[in-house]
């Protein structure tokens, strides 16, 4: 167990429902503000020449549209350079969809101004993108009359003032919120970056970056600036011993308060709840410590997410109660995917038991309880395609398996999985919903969404009113039948059975965690959840065989849950080869 100080993270995110919204891909709300080719600049694939428009949201992925027809560029990059126009509108005209679903909060990928779809390369981190608000042009214009390391002449967009009106109802509906912060780098469109290569040695933000080359040392002209793991768009911000250095940590400093207390007048129901902290192993750890205590001198009960995909005994200098209350628990879908989807590190019940333990004890007890843990996200392939694929990578092995599991690898198969895929994935599910810890869905993973990873992870949403064109094209499998597209009611009925469990039996959601059985010969799993006197029992069976669960003070269980599985006569529950059930203790 690590040693840290106690009663840090805070009690409102322990057991919550998190699901992770990618903004240009959720719903276009509105249609006027679709982001233009200009609008691109900057951003990869870097081609502002072909022709462009707005793709339609339900067209078949990997079809190029007749605009995209002869654009010079391979598949990748025609996805890339796509955009749907997700936008604020869209996640409030959706908001009803994520209260029915049970979601309690939300985590936002990033949504300040910055030219990619997916927003990591920042042009400023005070305004949120015009293109996510009304009015794109007159943003812009108000925008260009600031002075942006100046707090004190920032203005408020209609996009800014258009996320504060969403955190409003966000609130109103007893739903919390965190954004994305990304300060170890940013765009090339950032005011900090245009500067440094307009002005050279004379800009007031040259100690802002690390700048390898001057252009009068260059052959080419060219300013050489320090960048992300060599990705030119991503201009990474100056750091010394201490972590990020004055200048631009100020700057942090300054836009962490204008998204917390929006007002300035310490009302905290008007600002984000938290915040998720991008590659946050890249930034020293002096910064996060400083950075913590600035977080939680605006807002105590702040929730900081860090992500660290890294193996638990790396992860716990975070964890102490000085930086972050919880990381992106990567983890934890390695563990699953060895066990349920057996993706190449095949693991028995005993050895599942195991791998759980170790993450729980590796940190403060707490920090389990607000632990994110996720089947996929942005980085990753779906869950439903990793299942397929599950022959080609171990997603522990990280750094293979974040491009093997790409669409550019010939051998992935892209297309929908089959019933044996959506069981394993529904038993997962299963699991994640009733684990200790705080389980994050990525969106569309609950509406039947699949996809190998980046960019084919961030296909549009599917919306259950919706009719998708047939995928008729598949790049790795040529000779594939054309498949149905669409929203997977069986699949978000599911999500939304096992939350509304969670509130129904807090010990699902807040209870503590022991392991109950682990029959390797039949390859059964079972633990509790438990809170003061309630008990609820959670099994699984992925072996061959059939199984009859006969455990000592189950007698006069209530079945709650089941999935191949069923009750007979004495308290015995019958569990087919791949089936899940969870059964309330009574008497």
């Amino acid at each position: 167990m690590s040693e840290a100080r106690s009663g840090f993270v805070p009690e409102w995110a322990k057991g919550i429902v998190w699901y992770q919204i990618f903004p240009e891909r959720f719903w276009r709300g509105l249609e006027h503000n679709d982001p233009t080719l200009h609008d691109q600049r900057n951003a990869w694939p870097h081609n502002l020449d072909a022709p462009y428009q707005t793709h339609p949201w339900n067209s078949d992925w990997y079809a190029r549209q007749p605009y995209e027809q002869g654009n010079g560029m391979n598949l990748s990059d025609t996805l890339q350079r796509r955009r749907y126009g997700g936008d604020l509108q869209g996640v409030l005209d959706r908001l009803d969809y994520l209260q029915d679903l049970g979601v309690e909060a939300i985590y936002f990928n990033p949504l300040f101004e910055a030219p990619s779809s997916h927003k990591y390369d920042g042009a400023t981190y005070h305004h949120i993108d015009p293109n996510f608000g009304p009015d794109p042009d007159g943003d812009r214009a108000l925008i260009a009359t600031e002075t942006p390391h100046d707090p004190k002449t920032w203005v408020w967009t209609s996009a800014d003032k258009l996320f504060l009106r969403l955190i409003e109802e966000l609130h109103a509906r007893g739903m919390r919120l965190i954004i994305d912060g990304v300060f170890n780098h940013m765009g090339l469109n950032s005011w900090v970056y245009n500067d440094l290569v307009e002005k050279q040695r004379d800009s007031a933000f040259s100690d802002w970056m690390k700048v390898k080359k001057w252009a009068d040392e260059t052959e080419d002209g060219s300013t050489q600036i320090k960048t992300w793991w060599g990705f030119k768009e991503l201009p990474e911000i100056m750091q010394n011993r201490a972590g990020i250095t004055a200048g631009p940590r100020q700057y942090i400093f300054d836009i962490t308060r204008r998204w917390m207390d929006p007002l300035g007048n310490g009302d905290l129901s008007k600002g984000v709840d938290g915040w998720r902290l991008d590659v946050a192993f890249c930034v020293k750890h002096p910064f996060w410590k400083k950075w913590r205590k600035h977080v939680r001198s605006i807002n105590p009960e702040a929730y900081l997410l860090a992500e660290v995909i890294d193996a638990p005994e790396k992860q716990v200098p975070y964890l102490k109660g000085d930086e972050f209350d919880a990381v992106m628990n990567y983890n934890f879908a390695f563990a699953l995917s060895e066990y349920f989807i057996k993706d190449g590190n095949d693991a028995l019940p005993s050895e599942l038991d195991t791998k759980l333990r170790v993450l729980r004890e590796a940190y403060p007890h707490e920090v389990t309880h607000v632990m994110h843990n996720l089947l996929g996200s942005h980085d990753t392939d779906r869950v439903a395609s990793r299942i397929v694929n599950s022959n080609l990578f171990t997603m522990r092995n990280w750094s293979e398996y974040y491009e093997r599991a790409k669409k550019v690898n010939p051998d992935y198969k892209t297309g929908r999985p089959n019933d044996t895929a959506r069981l394993i994935q529904k038993l997962m599910v299963v699991f994640q919903m009733t684990y200790i810890g705080s389980p994050g869905i990525y969106y569309g993973d609950e509406a039947g969404m699949w996809g190998p990873n980046d960019p084919c992870n961030r296909k549009p949403m599917v919306w259950p009113e919706l009719k998708y064109d047939v995928e008729a094209v598949f790049p790795n499998e040529p000779g594939r039948a054309a498949e149905s597209y669409g929203f997977d009611h069986n699949l978000h009925n599911l999500h939304k059975r096992l939350i509304a469990l969670r509130k129904a039996y807090p010990e699902l959601a807040k209870g503590e965690y022991r392991t109950f059985v682990t029959d390797d010969a039949y390859q059964v799993f079972g633990f509790e959840r438990y809170l003061g006197g309630e008990i609820t029992l959670v099994m699984f069976n992925t072996g061959p065989k059939m199984y009859e669960s006969r455990h000592a003070g189950y007698g006069n269980a209530e079945l709650l849950f089941s999935l191949n599985a069923r009750m007979l006569e004495g308290g015995i529950c019958s569990m087919h080869p791949g089936s899940a059930v969870i059964l309330k203790k009574r008497g």
